[in-house]
């Protein structure tokens, strides 16, 4: 019998007015109010563990409410002895616990030029965990594996909108059996939020959050490649780099897997305006820095003019996990009036760094590029102008219907596509489920091509 959606109840009405901030979130970035897309700020990597209520959430689809007396876990494919459990099946199975970084694919999406259709992430679409559960690696052998298993599929209980395919991600056979492969019922200590996946959620520790599958309900072994659209066609990048602004066919590009190694510059800030400093003043420098199937960082280092000379920053010895981030800092005193530029360059146990240019991909996948960060030294000067924004424009009715029953405008707002890009993205939702009419599709093209073409207009 079919347990892996029976059971499950999907607040439609609910679901359509979601908070911005759910589950006492506090003080996030929205990127989409319904699904809910949320970016933790700057501030938020002052914290070796990502406190609940400062972790960033991504959804594709709505948040579904899980009757976890109706919840059940199946196991089946090509195993000997095809497996459902219950949460408390799961809790007496020997647990595991890790601390991890769980960072979206799309992290940095913001800052790539020319941009790219997506949820124009920035910095924070990341977190660090403390993650509890069973590892992938002892349910799989209790259901038997046979011969030649090749990847595990997982699907959860969220369910798709309009025609969008299910949301099904794959991991290779080695990586599922890799002992920090976990299927955590915890986070940080407490039961896993609903916007986290409760009541179980995949963690792959090292790669990227598109295969964290959340809400967790079936696993299925495979002796064969999983074909679906989200690892066929989603979620993937190229073999090589690629000419900004040109197109890649799926098939020639492969799926998202390891993080790269990355460092962020949290302090100062440089989302709240001109950042300035004192000549003689001490001034402290931190930020996080994090790797993935390659090993931990093991050094950051610091440069304050453009590169020129770099000096190693200090790193707690105690957050020298495998898969976690680590805090770091630098202290520097400015001798005397002038513009600094302050990078950060990490690198990891294979030796990795990051670069200094960032490899423009057509997903907006894997920003890892040395961060930097202006800083005046003395007064700073008076600059006017800026780029104007674009003149108002009126939505065309159609925008209501076909694309505001789905999600809020926010989503449409952080983008900034070309006439192309924008004809790519109304296709592509009709091709979801979205009703357009031919004159309807021409208003919406006019719309967005005005309202939200490409920066700098």
């Amino acid at each position: 019998m079919d347990l892996s959606r029976r059971h499950f109840l999907l607040a439609s009405a609910a679901a359509l007015f979601q908070p911005a901030s759910p589950g006492g979130k506090r003080d996030m970035i929205p990127r989409s109010a319904r699904p809910l897309d949320l970016e933790m700020p700057l501030d938020g990597f002052s914290s070796y563990i990502t406190p609940i209520d400062r972790f960033f959430v991504r959804s594709h689809v709505y948040t579904p409410r899980v009757d976890i007396d109706q919840w059940r876990l199946t196991i089946d494919g090509d195993v000997s002895a095809p497996l459902t459990l219950t949460m408390d099946d799961l809790r007496r199975m020997p647990a595991a616990e890790l601390v991890s970084v769980l960072e979206c694919a799309g992290n940095g999406r913001g800052f790539y030029e020319p941009s790219m259709p997506g949820l124009q992430w920035e910095h924070g679409a990341v977190g660090n965990g403390r993650w509890r559960g069973v590892r992938l690696a002892d349910v799989l052998k209790r259901a038997g594996l046979k011969s030649a298993p090749e990847e595990v599929l997982f699907n959860g209980a969220d369910t798709p909108i309009g025609t969008m395919p299910d949301f099904q991600r794959s991991i290779p056979i080695a990586k599922a059996l890799h002992p920090a492969t976990l299927l955590a019922y915890e986070m940080n200590g407490e039961t896993l939020p609903v916007e986290h996946g409760f009541p179980l959620r995949v963690v792959v520790p090292g790669w990227a959050g598109d295969s964290w599958v959340k809400w967790l309900t079936s696993i299925t072994v495979l002796n064969r490649e999983h074909d679906g659209f989200w690892m066929a066609r989603a979620y993937r990048r190229p073999v090589t780099p690629v000419q900004p602004g040109r197109t890649v066919p799926p098939e020639s590009m492969q799926p998202v897997t390891s993080l790269r190694v990355k460092s962020v510059i949290a302090e100062p800030r440089g989302d709240q305006g001109p950042i300035t400093a004192a000549p003689g003043k001490p001034l402290t420098i931190r930020g996080a820095a994090w790797s993935g199937d390659a090993g931990p960082v093991t050094v950051v280092d610091v440069s304050v003019d453009a590169g020129r000379t770099w000096r190693p920053a200090a790193m707690r010895r105690d957050q020298r996990t495998e898969y976690g981030w680590r805090l770091w800092e630098y202290r520097w005193t400015p001798p005397r009036e002038a513009y600094h530029t302050i990078l950060a360059r990490a690198r990891d146990a294979a030796g990795n760094s990051q670069p200094l240019e960032q490899e423009w991909n057509p997903s907006g996948y894997g920003w890892n590029v040395v961060p930097r960060l202006g800083i005046v030294v003395g007064t700073p000067a008076i600059v006017s102008g800026g780029t104007p924004e674009p003149a108002p424009v009126a939505p065309p009715p159609a925008l209501k219907s076909a694309c505001l029953s789905c999600h809020d405008e926010d989503v449409i707002r952080q983008q900034r596509l070309t006439r192309a890009q924008w004809e790519g993205e109304i296709n592509k939702m009709v091709g979801w489920g979205a009703k357009v009419s031919d004159p309807q599709r021409s208003a919406l093209l006019e719309y967005f091509t005005a309202r939200y073409g490409p920066r700098g207009r």
